[in-house]
């Protein structure tokens, strides 16, 4: 098999790859039975056409695909009924297959008092990139929302405080880890250090950091050295000192009793 340049392999990133669409476009693996997973048993018979599909992933990872209107419907009772008690949310990401594909939003969830997993995902269509918050059912929700809407755009309904958190706010690219973004950026170098050399300072940093830097009385103070006298057998050294603090003497030399010369002391104090 030829070797492919770089160009070939990177060629068609932006469409996305795999195998055939499925539905509406995502991959979704072989269905799985529900008596496999307790979960998912109980949730196909309480919400019936709201569990799109279930399949099972390296071995044992059981997957549920889920609509997003009864999404928080169907996490809120996974996290509050006593035989489900998904009490720990591990991970809130998504998935751009590309392609023009439906986004996934992912929620990785473990119950600490059954012992056991289970992953939602949540397709959106490109057209329609908004789910509701779950920060009202786990607080570390928030940060991971932030995050997914960052890097992939999707708007995250009723979250108190969306905003980017990996980029800058004014960050004008786009959103990084959607398949359609270029692996350089959409703006060539010479325009991205434009912008950045033309945004004002306050967008970089807290109105206090920019009183700091030009406050005089804030800066720490500068060393005063104080010239003096070097003592007999000694080398002139120097005494540093800063204001307020204590007074050092550098001194570099063994002086006579610890030189060759002198003789150095053995292990008793006598010399050798």
């Amino acid at each position: 098999m030829a070797e492919r340049t770089f160009e070939e392999g990177v060629a068609g990133l932006e469409r996305g790859s795999g195998g055939p669409p499925l539905d509406d476009g995502a991959p979704r693996g072989e269905a799985a039975d529900a008596a496999s997973h307790p979960s998912v048993a109980a949730m196909r018979e309480r919400f019936g056409a709201g569990i799109l599909h279930h399949a099972v992933m390296a071995g044992d990872e059981h997957v549920v695909y889920v609509g997003p209107a009864v999404v928080v419907e169907v996490l809120a009772w996974l996290k509050d009924d006593a035989a489900q008690r998904y009490d720990f949310l591990a991970d809130l990401t998504a998935v751009d297959y590309g392609g023009g594909r439906p986004l996934e939003v992912v929620y990785q969830l473990w119950s600490i008092e059954h012992k056991r997993a289970l992953r939602l995902k949540v397709p959106l269509p490109l057209d329609a990139l908004v789910i509701d918050s779950v920060t009202s059912l786990w607080h570390a929700a928030d940060w991971l929302e932030r995050e997914v809407f960052d890097l992939f755009g999707i708007h995250f309904r009723g979250h108190p405080d969306l905003r980017r958190i990996l980029m800058p706010e004014n960050y004008a690219e786009g959103h990084p880890l959607r398949k359609d973004f270029p692996l350089r950026g959409r703006f060539s170098r010479a325009e991205q250090t434009r912008r950045a050399l033309a945004t004002p300072a306050e967008e970089f940093y807290t109105p206090e950091e920019l009183r700091i830097g030009d406050d005089e009385t804030v800066r720490p103070p500068s060393p005063v050295v104080i010239e003096h006298a070097a003592p007999p057998n000694r080398v002139d050294a120097p005494t540093t000192r800063v204001p307020g603090g204590p007074t050092q003497t550098e001194d570099w030399s063994l002086g006579t009793e610890g030189s060759a010369a002198g003789g150095a002391p053995g292990p008793s104090g006598v010399k050798e």
